[in-house]
């Protein structure tokens, strides 16, 4: 490893000033117009790339501008209240990155003034932003030279040099990283950072590179050896575990339903949901409803009709949500957070944050 290490590591050397030339030509002729391609401003950087990660370029397009028009500036989204932010996310999903926004925000304006810190300690002690978030918010608002690897540059980079280690190892990181540190030119490295991660994007592609058209054609040992359809390795996926959930839709004399507000540290953090949860194992369903409204609300609910059965799939695991009509046998709403639970009527609900799943529900129920 470490022969093949120091001679990915010259070769990069000895042609980072082609492999820059090329690649920064292919990209000023070829790049897609994107709406966040025509600022330097930090916060829409930031913005952008925090969107980007586990979402495809052309959901995050409406995303990016809608936030944009609600919170223009960091100062702005560090005054907002988190349901506000988590409103607009609504649907993206991974909603633990638009909390991590919410939180640096408020660090930003407290700690740094309302300025975003400019060098890489400060900016990855900030929630939600790593190394690459780092290095994309360093090189391309404000113009300093260093490498952005993200999952395409790890692609372009393991066919490159052909690294035909996993990439998902810590070695095979670290190399990936200072192959990148050994390309990243000093002048405009934003651009090139940009056009490295653009190549993998629309040509270098998982499955059915588009070689023919590369820029880098020449350069690449991967295709030199016909090994850009196996590159690059990963570990075998543990399977995704199955899981069983319940909700309750409960409404009162007013047909105002009942909802929760989800821990904010938690799964699906800040969100509000109907009353229910994860079964036991073995648990029967409609015993998990009477369960979970004790537990959680301190309330005596009885399982009526079967609404739906929904399946949704998370990062971690596949889910299926049993929805059952609920009616309060004994009881009043309760939990030692007073604020975690509310009526709402029809009209209103909309205005709260919900996950996918129970905006499907939402979707059925007023249909």
């Amino acid at each position: 490893m470490m022969n093949i290490r120091h001679e990915s590591l010259q070769r990069a050397e000895q042609n980072a000033q082609r492999i820059a030339t090329l690649l920064t030509a292919w990209y000023e002729k070829n790049k897609r117009l994107l709406p966040w391609r025509s600022t330097s401003d930090p916060y829409a950087i930031w913005l952008s790339e925090i969107m980007l990660q586990q979402t495809q370029v052309e959901a995050v397009i409406p995303y990016y501008r809608r936030f944009l028009e609600q919170f223009p500036t960091i100062e702005e989204l560090a005054r907002a209240p988190l349901e506000a932010v988590l409103k607009v996310w609504e649907k993206m999903g991974y909603y633990s990155r638009a909390r991590h926004l919410h939180a640096t925000a408020r660090l930003i304006l407290e700690s740094h003034g309302g300025r975003f810190p400019a060098n890489p300690v400060d900016l990855m002690a900030l929630p939600g932003i790593g190394s690459y978030t780092s290095g994309a918010i360093l090189s391309i608002a404000f113009g300093k030279s260093v490498p952005a690897v993200d999952g395409n540059v790890k692609r372009v980079l393991s066919r490159l040099f052909f690294v035909d280690s996993p990439v998902d190892l810590t070695s095979t990181r670290r190399l990936l990283s200072a192959l990148a540190e050994k390309l990243v030119p000093a002048l405009q490295p934003g651009r090139f950072n940009q056009a490295l991660m653009e190549l993998g994007a629309v040509l270098c592609r998982p499955k059915t590179p588009l070689c023919s058209d590369c820029p880098l054609q020449s350069i690449c040992l991967a295709y030199a050896g016909s090994g850009q359809h196996f590159l690059p390795v990963s570990r075998k996926r543990t399977k995704r575990p199955h899981r069983e959930a319940v909700a309750a839709v409960i409404r009162d004399s007013e047909q105002r339903l009942l909802v929760i507000r989800r821990p904010a540290a938690g799964f699906l953090g800040g969100l509000w949901t109907f009353p229910g949860g994860m079964l036991n194992p073995g648990e029967i369903v409609t015993e998990a409803v009477e369960r979970r409204c004790r537990e959680g609300l301190n309330i005596t609910v009885a399982a009526g009709d079967s609404l739906m059965t929904l399946q949704q799939t998370y990062t971690h695991f596949h889910l299926t949500l049993h929805v059952f009509a609920g009616t309060i046998l004994d009881g009043v709403p309760d939990s030692p957070q007073k604020d975690n639970w509310r009526w709402v009527s029809p009209g209103d609900i909309r205005n709260l944050p919900f996950s996918r799943a129970e905006l499907r529900i939402l979707e059925t129920l007023f249909s």
